[in-house]
């Protein structure tokens, strides 16, 4: 993602020009309703799958796990602000479960690299899974642990780079809605204009960048 750096600032108004930040995200969800927050490298093809999530009623990308209040993209992309890209969904856990989410994450993300994903490489692109509460962290600790022993046993062979998970697991806190444009990106066409499905249970492979 950081290779199209330039083409984003042609696009969306200039790099290194003065932008203001992004807005902090409510840390509550609505009635009834879940949050998840992951971090897998660019956050547009996790965002995509997660959309596709039957029992997920609404996604964003965002900003989080750094120390600056209010970062916007290009301060996260300079690695400066210790923020990684991430999704937030809002889910249903009567349609689905935390677990499930977990498979998405896993079956999406390389979380054997540290600070890269594929070509994307930089603090900003680490794998890292943000809790909202107690359960949430047993269950990705779980899940980390079998997802080791399947890598240990050799059952998915060369799948990741790596050969240990190194996702972080990191409580929930203050995240920051990223740039409008970035919202749900590649189901509105990416840079190349040919919008993805967002249906629910869509099995289309999804292109990173559009």
């Amino acid at each position: 993602m950081k290779a199209f750096s330039g083409l984003f600032g042609g696009l969306f108004g200039g790099l290194g020009q003065s932008k203001p930040g992004c807005e902090l995200a409510p840390k509550e969800a609505p009635e009834g309703l879940k949050l998840a927050t992951f971090a897998g490298g660019c956050f547009w093809g996790l965002e995509l799958a997660y959309q596709r999530v039957p029992g997920v009623v609404s996604t964003s990308v965002g900003y989080t796990g750094g120390r600056k209040p209010n970062p916007n993209y290009e301060e996260v992309c300079s690695g400066s602000t210790g923020h990684a890209e991430a999704v937030q969904c809002t889910y249903d856990d009567k349609e689905v479960t935390y677990d499930e989410l977990l498979d998405v994450f896993f079956n999406r993300v390389d979380p054997t690299t540290k600070d890269r994903q594929g070509n994307d490489w930089g603090t900003q692109y680490r794998s890292a899974i943000y809790y909202h509460d107690e359960a949430q962290r047993q269950a990705a600790l779980k899940k980390i642990e079998e997802v080791n022993q399947k890598l240990g046993s050799g059952l998915w062979g060369s799948k990741w780079g790596g050969s240990k998970v190194v996702t972080e697991v990191q409580p929930a806190g203050d995240y920051y809605i990223a740039e409008q444009y970035h919202q749900q990106y590649l189901e509105k066409g990416g840079r190349m204009g040919r919008g993805q499905s967002a249906a629910k249970g869509c099995k289309d492979p999804i292109r990173c960048y559009g």
